[in-house]
Parts: structure tokens; sequence; C-alpha cells
């Protein structure tokens, strides 16, 4: 519910594949007594950016540009449908700040840039803010501006990707679903299809099982390694045995640089004469 006495903000994240692009879009409804009609923003888009990155900087770039506005209120609701920027604000700011952006588990906090970039344009508005979830396509007229304006904003995406993320689109059919492969010590095969750096921490990287014998064959999922490794090639690694913190704990082949180098080799061997 509005409260028309607050700066009401309606906000909104997009994120389109192919090439993997994201926007953001929302509107300011104003307090009742300033009499003032709703103002919408588009702002530009992030090239290789994901939804949960856009619908915390939809907020962000929204408390930034409610700095430029006549303040006229002492409270601030920002409306979003992100379950995600409103579930993990409060852990953001009471708890993963304090733990160095590692959750209980140790396992690195995704999208610690955005979410201290969120921490500070609160901080710098001075009034009280409060988040309120609305379900996705909600009946509000201000939520489906907002959610219209993100998708133009994610559809004319310019600005570079917000961390330096190498990706590679997946072969598997199936979803990234974060603990879907069982972290029991075992050797798997894999394809690396994102490798996101993390400061200070081990390298995110969103995978797929390519063991057909696997359990898990075709499961897409997400695991941290101090290795390097590249996107689009092929491993054999072993994995820990902590669900809270998937790890990869050895890497024993690089199946693609093998079939590089065998290709390379058969090209330079010189081919007999099989004329008599």
């Amino acid at each position: 519910m509005e409260d028309y006495n607050a700066l009401n903000i309606y906000t909104d994240g997009s994120s389109f594949s192919n090439p993997r692009r994201g926007g953001m879009g929302f509107v300011f409804v104003f307090p009742e007594y300033l009499n003032k009609e709703p103002q919408s923003v588009c702002p530009l888009g992030y090239k290789k950016a994901t939804n949960n990155q856009m619908e915390i900087m939809a907020c962000v770039i929204a408390l930034e540009e409610s700095l430029s506005l006549d303040k006229h209120w002492q409270r601030i609701i920002i409306h979003t449908d992100s379950q995600y920027v409103c579930d993990n604000y409060p852990r953001a700011a009471f708890q993963w700040r304090k733990n160095q952006w590692t959750k209980i588990g140790g396992a690195p906090v995704a999208n610690i840039n955005e979410w201290k970039r969120l921490l500070k344009a609160v901080q710098k508005v001075s009034v009280s803010v409060e988040f309120a979830w609305v379900k996705g396509h909600d009946k509000s007229q201000y939520n489906k501006i907002a959610d219209n304006l993100a998708r133009q904003s994610g559809k004319e995406a310019e600005l570079n990707p917000l961390n330096n993320v190498n990706l590679r689109r997946k072969l598997s059919d199936k979803k990234t679903l974060i603990g879907s492969v069982k972290m029991l010590g075992q050797k798997i095969m894999v394809r690396i299809i994102t490798s996101t750096p993390i400061p200070k921490k081990p390298t995110k990287y969103r995978y797929e099982v390519i063991s057909k014998r696997s359990p898990y064959f075709k499961h897409v999922d997400i695991i941290y390694g101090e290795q390097i490794l590249r996107v689009a090639h092929e491993f054999l690694v072993r994995v820990n045995e902590d669900q809270k913190f998937p790890q990869i704990v050895k890497v024993y082949r690089d199946f693609t640089n093998e079939k590089k180098e065998k290709n390379a080799a058969d090209k330079n061997t010189p081919k007999r004469d099989t004329q008599l």
C-alpha cells in the first residue's frame, strides 16, 4: 500500500539473453499534498547484466535520482516485485557487511558491489527508506509502467558490464538451479558457462554437468574455485563436500585444451606420400 505522505518509488529490473543485457525502470509517485504528477524514468541499461543485478540497481539509481528532487518528505518507500531485494536487503545491511560479505556457510555473497552501492544510496538520502514487495504484474499502474521501462532500458543497453563477467551460452536446456548438484566429493565433468571474479575471494563459476553417467547430467549450478577456468572449456574436476559453499578442490584435465593441442599437432604432422 502507498503512503500518501511519503515518496513512493516503483522499481523494476529486467534481463535479456543472446546477448545478455539488462535494464531498469522506475516511477516517482510524490506525496499527495504536493499535487505533483508522477515522474517516470528509464535509465540506460547494462551489457551482460543479470536480472538480480538490475533489480538492485533500479533501487540504487532511483534513490540517487531522488537526491536531485526538491525533498518534501521524511520517508521513502520502494515498491519492487523482486523477492531477492526485499529478502536480502536486511541481510546486506545487518549481516553480510559485518561478515565481510560472506554467507553463514562461508560462500561469497553475490552482487557485492551492487549491495554496497545500495547501502550507500540509502545512507545518502538521509530519510527513512523501506522496501515493500509487490506481486509481479500487479494491477498497480505504476508497477506496470516500471516493468515496461525496464524492458525498454534492457533492449537499449549501452553501459559497460557492472563487473568483469566472462560468459558463453549454455548447452543444457535446464535452468540454473542453485544446489541442484550435490557436493559429495565426487569427480565430475563440467563445462564452464560463466566466470565472475570476486575481489579477495574465490572466482564464481556457473557450470553445466556434461558427465552422461552422472545423475546430475545437464544440471546447471554455481560453484567457486581458486583455479582459473576458462569459459566454454570442459574440465574433469573434483568437488568438495560442503553444500553451503560448493567448491572445486582439484582440476585434473582440460579436455578443450587437449583437443586444441591434438588438432594443432595433427595439422603440423607431415602427410606421408602414398604414391608408389
